[in-house]
């Protein structure tokens, strides 16, 4: 065994390289991104030659992963949390093809919203689609996860999802990890490839198979190494922590948690541990990162007395991340008398730490954008801006406050386009290069089938530049695409997004406004970060 330094992220993907990992998919975002990256700077990946790509989103990426699991390969598919609703459609159905070779699915929740736009919980996912989870509670669960993650996929045919939180994806621990990989899977195709046709003949019998499986899967749960149920001589409340969470338990008696309690790192719940920890304690403090996903199980499944306790009931905060000092204090509600030996644990936030809220960088192309957007808008009553997910998305900001909305990945220019449908003008798109070949062109060609009265401004700074410079799809094929999608070549421009440009972007926006269909400006400049990047390798 050698001992490595590893974040969460880095732990995973290592213990995937480690398990015969043949291919690797993803799309970035945080806190999911370091898994891909690590995989395609590991020495044995490139060496094996591991399949490794940023894909145009986590669709593609999902579907690809699950192409190489039908031939007999293991292969991970990584992404965090609001990814998972894009790759929902192939994620609910390779439920009910299964797979062929191991399969992981990788969703890294994000609470507290560090870098997202919600707090949802993949668990409920993976329960809607009746496969295993995998919840790792350190660094070490991590690694060993993925092998063992595997091997599960294999055995029970179904993918199985791995879920990271942002705390310990983007951590570091001392991870024991193997001296040698093991071998790829061979090529080998299903036993009974029909099943991989969802025609409603197949899939009903795929369905009631899935149904049965998913009892053995709970068997799988009851019996998992990651499931852990220890003693305590404090019978008086048992604790039921999941992944990382169990930690913050720990924390919080240095000298051994004194109640019973249970660890969970394994779905489907295991039924007859929980019982078992019902019988031995008065009451039941859930401790789970996240949504209440096991204690709303709970207090359907414990439907004889036994109090649950939680976020429902305010013992814990519904929403954000949990702490040491947040369990400390749902502890205290529940055992008072316990304040002396917990609360004094509990430490102010410095004053010394400031809030740094983020900013476009200075030297961004971003920034000349929404200089010369907001001097053409000026001329307008009622004009209205509609933003999307990326860098550029803080020009909501001061000084900027350049724009309206931002939902999700691509609704930019679906959202202007039905703007623009109930007569808004103008209606503006803001959206960029990454994020344009993610989800916005199928958008784009709604809107160049019906010549829609819209603008689409495709701000690109040649990489995907929020979430550290990864390889973008669209880069050098923008105009091609559009082009490609039917759009009339005559509105469709391209401008140097500099300083000295502001004035010639100011008129061309201006110009395009007030042209009564579709219009699309690519407006280029390198992301600062990424050229700083090019000129040190130079």
């Amino acid at each position: 065994m050698i001992k490595k330094l590893l974040l969460g992220d880095e732990a995973l993907a290592l213990g995937a390289i480690n398990a015969g990992l043949s291919g690797a998919y993803a799309y970035p975002g945080t806190p999911s991104t370091e898994i891909l990256e690590y995989v395609q700077n590991n020495s044995v990946a490139r060496d094996r030659g591991i399949h490794s790509h940023w894909s145009s989103n986590e669709k593609t990426a999902y579907e690809e992963a699950l192409g190489m699991s039908f031939c007999g390969k293991r292969s991970i598919v990584s992404m965090k949390h609001v990814g998972l609703n894009v790759a929902a459609d192939p994620f609910v159905n390779s439920a009910m093809t299964g797979t062929n070779g191991g399969m992981l699915v990788i969703s890294a929740d994000d609470p507290s919203m560090h870098s997202s736009q919600n707090e949802q919980d993949s668990r409920f996912y993976a329960s809607f689609a009746l496969i295993p989870v995998l919840e790792p509670s350190t660094q070490q669960e991590a690694y060993d996860m993925a092998s063992y993650g595997f091997e599960l996929s294999e055995r029970m045919k179904v993918p199985v999802m791995v879920r990271m939180v942002t705390r310990l994806a983007h951590s570091r621990a001392v991870v024991e990890t193997s001296a040698e990989a093991a071998e790829e899977n061979t090529l080998s195709y299903p036993v009974n490839p029909r099943q991989w046709v969802l025609m409603p003949g197949n899939s009903r019998v795929r369905y009631r198979q899935l149904l049965e499986d998913y009892g053995e899967m709970e068997k799988e749960a009851e019996m998992s190494p990651f499931n852990v149920y220890t003693s305590g001589t404090d019978h008086r409340i048992g604790i039921l922590a999941s992944g990382i969470a169990a930690n913050y338990v720990a924390e919080c008696f240095p000298g051994g948690v004194p109640f019973p309690m249970l660890k969970i790192s394994q779905y489907p719940l295991p039924k007859a541990l929980i019982e078992r920890l019902a019988d031995d304690c008065d009451r039941i403090f859930v401790v789970e990162e996240g949504q209440p996903v096991i204690e709303r199980s709970l207090r359907g499944v414990l439907d004889r007395g036994v109090k649950v306790c939680g976020k429902l009931d305010g013992i814990l905060p519904l929403t954000g991340e949990l702490t040491p000092d947040n369990v400390a204090a749902g502890m205290v509600k529940l055992l008072p008398e316990m304040a002396s030996q917990l609360l004094p644990e509990i430490q102010p936030p410095s004053e010394m730490v400031v809030a740094r809220p983020p900013s476009l960088c200075q030297g961004c192309g971003h920034r000349d954008v929404y200089a010369a957007l907001n001097l053409a808008l000026a001329d307008f009553e009622n004009p209205k801006v509609f933003g999307d997910i990326g860098c550029y998305t803080l020009g909501w900001l001061a000084p900027f406050n350049a724009i309206d909305t931002c939902v999700d990945m691509g609704a930019s220019i679906t959202m202007a386009k039905g703007a623009a449908d109930a007569g808004q003008h103008p209606a503006v798109a803001v959206i960029g290069d990454s994020t344009f070949t993610h989800s916005g062109i199928t958008g784009l060609l709604d809107a160049v089938n019906e010549n829609t009265a819209m603008t689409v401004i495709i701000s690109d700074n040649l990489t995907t530049g929020m979430t550290g410079g990864q390889t973008s799809q669209g880069t050098g094929k923008l105009e091609d695409i559009c082009l490609g999608l039917g759009l009339d070549p005559a509105h469709l421009h391209t401008i140097d997004s500099l300083p000295k440009k502001v004035e010639e972007m100011r008129e061309l926006f201006a110009r395009e406004f007030a042209y009564e269909g579709l219009s699309v400006i690519v407006s280029r400049r390198e992301c600062i970060q990424t050229a700083r990047r090019h000129a040190k390798a130079k």
